[in-house]
């Protein structure tokens, strides 16, 4: 199957905005969370001894 250049960079760049629009919506979801400092992350995950 032969397939142009423009043919590639547009299919790249659909892949790219659709995963660009699932991190945007899962962004959206979460934003009503609260925040946590980072140190606070790190203390948590190192408490449940994930690192």
């Amino acid at each position: 199957m032969d397939r142009t250049l423009s043919d590639l960079v547009n299919e790249a760049l659909r892949i790219s905005l659709s995963e660009d629009a699932v991190d945007l919506a899962a962004f959206d979801k979460r934003a009503s969370e609260p925040s946590v400092a980072f140190e606070d992350l790190v203390k948590e995950l190192k408490r449940r001894g994930k690192i």
